[in-house]
């Protein structure tokens, strides 16, 4: 399984909300916004400062996909 975070760029989009503020609002650094554009591995700790930040659960800022890469081994 892997994780994407889609929904979350489009929450911001809906709320009008730009990263820049996103990541002061949160209180975490730009290099977890980037990790996060790319779908790659992001502690629950922040997950938890976007959701508080954004007011909103986990399932409104990620979902998960099929890993295509474990899926073919």
């Amino acid at each position: 399984m892997a994780v994407t975070y889609k929904k979350l760029f489009h929450l911001l989009i809906d709320r009008g909300i730009a990263t820049a503020e996103l990541t002061e609002q949160a209180g975490f650094s730009a290099n977890i916004l980037t990790r996060l554009r790319r779908d790659q591995y992001v502690s629950l700790e922040s997950i938890e400062k976007l959701c508080s930040a954004l007011n909103c659960g986990v399932d409104d800022i990620l979902e998960f996909t099929k890993d295509l890469e474990n899926d073919e081994q």
